[in-house]
């Protein structure tokens, strides 16, 4: 019997480095790596070039620096991403949105500014760090 890999990427707990669980409070700054799921409370500032879940109990009051963030719960503060921020149906988040995908689902709150900024030029194309990809100089057209 084949077994075909659901294309819906739906994070189960084993797939989190780390989770803070509803009852936990942080203050101060908190960086990780690894993929994180927030169902606590964290007031400060949040950074890491990896992945943040902030679950439906998750309360956050702080300003967050990462690479992918998924928002279930309440976020009160800038949101940055190098990768993508999503806001899921019921969140609420009160601050300033950027990255180069932003997705907002149907019921999500969302009170500030969303600017979508541009990937960085190098995760654009990735041959070019190792050298498989050479830019090509533009010919001259005949006249």
């Amino acid at each position: 019997m084949l077994w075909k890999k659901s294309s819906k990427s739906s994070a189960k707990v084993t797939d989190f480095s780390t989770c803070i669980a509803e009852g936990s409070e942080i203050e101060g700054k908190f960086t990780f790596s690894g993929t994180v799921m927030l169902n606590g409370r964290l007031r400060g500032e949040i950074i890491s070039n990896d992945s943040l879940v902030i679950g439906e109990k998750g309360v956050v009051n702080a300003s967050i620096r990462a690479g992918v963030v998924q928002i279930a719960g309440e976020v009160v503060g800038d949101v940055n991403a190098t990768d993508r921020v999503e806001l899921m149906d019921h969140c609420r988040v009160y601050g300033d949105v950027n990255a180069p995908i932003v997705i907002i689902n149907e019921g999500a709150l969302f009170e500030g500014q969303c600017r979508m900024t541009r990937p960085n030029p190098a995760d654009a194309l990735p041959g070019l760090r190792d050298g498989t990809i050479v830019p090509l100089k533009r010919s001259e057209l005949p006249r």
